[in-house]
């Protein structure tokens, strides 16, 4: 029995000058699942994921959220349907604390339609979901303002803050890169929680050998384009793939 789709992309197709970005790509995401998307750099992975919040308003094609069209909505209000997403470049308040950056996310329209008006201490709140990420209450880590924290902390408040919408569906856009093995070893079971906590998961990933350890479905994108879809081992044998990744022989 197939589970029900919570995402479905249409023919989309996005055209920045003269070069398609996205070129008139089909996909779907169904309920629960973690799908990654790889590919080689400029190959229309961010672009993706920035016509799914809102960001980037598509040329042509459509993509359907639980069956309703969010082709051009806003970001704050596709926010609002339970969508939310982390970002490549970390852009924390660098000045406050790191627990006084979830303010934004946890005094969101998203999150007063769900707590009904009853928010309890949002301090409170807050380091209760940085320590779910990773952020030692005992160590102050949490108090320390956000510039001063190392690459590995920013990575983990960008999604502590993308968590605290409470989304259905999140979007984590490299949420690996620049973190080494132990880093990132710390933060795939906070992945894994959340996907037996049943939320569904798109991980635009480079760091190949992590991703595959808890995709259920990967994606190849090469110039804008699908190449491959199916299991990591069946999608890696494509000589399609091979192709982009190692280049022709000939």
């Amino acid at each position: 029995m197939s589970l029900p789709t919570t995402l479905q992309v249409e023919n989309i197709c996005k055209i920045f000058g003269r070069v398609a970005a996205v070129d008139h790509l089909s996909c779907e995401v169904r309920r629960g699942e973690l799908l990654g998307i790889i590919g080689p750099n400029g190959s229309g992975k961010t672009t993706l994921v920035n016509l799914i919040s809102g960001y980037v308003k598509p040329t042509s094609g459509r993509i359907l959220y639980n069956g309703q069209d969010i082709t051009r909505i806003a970001p704050h209000k596709i926010v609002c349907m339970g969508i939310s997403r982390t970002f490549q470049m970390v852009r924390p308040f660098y000045q406050l604390p790191a627990y006084k950056n979830m303010i934004i996310p946890l005094y969101s329209p998203r999150i007063r339609q769900l707590a009904g008006g009853k928010y309890g201490d949002r301090n409170a709140v807050a380091l209760d979901l940085l320590e779910e990420v990773g952020f030692e209450r005992d160590a102050h880590v949490a108090y320390k303002p956000a510039g001063t924290l190392p690459q590995g902390y920013l990575k983990r408040l960008e999604l502590a803050k993308a968590i605290a919408l409470s989304p259905d569906l999140l979007i984590l856009d490299e949420l690996f890169s620049g973190l080494s093995l132990a880093e990132v070893a710390s933060i795939v079971p906070v992945i894994e929680k959340l996907r037996l906590a049943g939320k569904t998961i798109i991980m635009i990933e480079h760091r190949l050998k992590e991703l595959f350890r808890i995709a259920d479905r990967i994606m190849v994108l090469n110039y804008g384009q699908k190449i491959a879809e199916g299991a990591s081992a069946e999608v890696m044998e494509s000589e399609e793939v091979k192709k982009a990744y190692l280049g022709s022989e000939e």
